[in-house]
C-alpha cells in the first residue's frame, strides 16, 4: 500500500518517470511457479522463462523433476509450441491470424505484461514523447490511472502507486463484459534497491468483474543480461498441427 504524498506529476512527466524506473535489461531469465485455475480445476507447475528483450520469449513447462513436457516460443511475428507428451508441434506466423482478427495487441505488449512494463497497444515501446499523449490520466488518492484505447475500442487501464510502480494492467473488451486483469505485488530488488520487480503476478479472466479463472505466477531465481540458449529443436518424429489446435496442445487429451 502506498504511503506518503500523492503523486502530482503531469501526464508526460509521470509516464516518463514510470519508463525510467522500469526494469531495464537485454536478457531476462527466471523460474516461475505457476498455479493455474480453469473451469474449477487447479494445476500447478514449474515454468522456466527466458526472454531476449523485443526478440524471443520462451516458456518451458516442467511439472515434475525438471522434465519439460511443453515449450512455447513467441517472437514479434511467429509462434512455436512443442508438446512433448504427444509428440506434436505448432509453427505459425501471426499474419494469417491478424487478417481474421485485426487486433493491435502484439508481442511487445505481451512481453510488457510479464515484465511489469507500461505499454501502448500495437506499439513496440512508449519511450517516444509523442506517444505519451495517447494516455489519459486520472487520480484517486495515492493511485494514478492511465487509460488508453486501441482501434477496436478495447480499453487498457494501468494503475500505479505514488512511487510510480505499475500495480495492475486491465484489458477490457468494448462491451465491458469480459476483461483480462494482471496484478503485480511483492516488489523486491533485483540488483540494487532501485531495481524493483514484482515477484508475484495474479492474472484473472473476468466476466462482469467476477473472476472466471486465471493463474498466479511466483518469480524466483531472476537473472539479467546473462547469455541464454534460445534453441528450439523439433524432432522429425513430431507431427505438425495447425494453430487452431493450440488449445488441445495446452490441454492434452487424457
Amino acid at each position: 500500500m502506498s504511503t506518503g504524498k500523492a503523486n502530482t506529476k503531469a501526464l508526460r512527466e509521470f509516464v516518463a518517470s514510470m519508463q525510467e524506473q522500469a526494469l531495464h535489461f537485454h536478457t531476462f531469465s527466471a523460474r516461475l511457479n505457476v498455479d493455474l485455475e480453469m473451469s474449477g480445476k487447479q494445476v500447478s507447475s514449474r515454468v522456466e522463462m527466458k526472454l531476449v528483450r523485443d526478440s524471443i520469449l520462451q516458456l518451458s513447462v516442467q511439472p515434475f523433476l525438471g522434465i519439460e513436457v511443453f515449450r512455447l516460443q513467441l517472437t514479434p511475428d511467429s509462434l512455436k509450441a512443442l508438446d512433448r507428451m504427444n509428440r506434436r508441434y505448432v509453427a505459425e506466423e501471426y499474419s494469417s491470424l491478424k487478417r481474421q482478427i485485426p487486433i493491435d495487441f502484439n508481442f511487445y505488449n505481451l512481453q510488457a505484461l510479464f515484465i511489469n512494463h507500461l505499454f501502448l497497444p500495437g506499439e513496440r515501446d512508449v519511450f517516444d514523447d509523442f506517444l505519451y499523449d495517447h494516455f489519459r490520466l486520472e487520480r484517486e488518492g495515492f493511485i494514478t490511472r492511465l487509460h488508453a484505447e486501441d482501434r477496436l475500442d478495447i480499453h487498457y487501464l494501468f494503475e500505479a502507486d505514488s512511487e510510480e510502480k505499475l500495480l495492475s494492467t486491465t484489458i477490457t473488451e468494448p462491451a465491458g463484459v469480459y476483461a483480462l486483469q494482471w496484478k503485480y505485488s511483492d516488489f523486491q530488488s533485483v540488483i540494487t534497491d532501485a531495481d524493483l520487480f514484482p515477484r508475484k503476478m495474479d492474472v484473472s479472466l473476468l466476466k462482469n468483474t467476477a473472476r472466471q479463472g486465471g493463474m498466479t505466477l511466483y518469480y524466483s531465481r531472476l537473472q539479467l543480461d546473462k547469455p541464454l540458449n534460445m534453441d528450439f529443436p523439433i524432432s522429425s518424429k513430431y507431427k505438425r498441427v495447425s494453430l487452431a489446435e493450440i488449445e488441445k496442445l495446452l490441454v492434452p487429451n487424457p
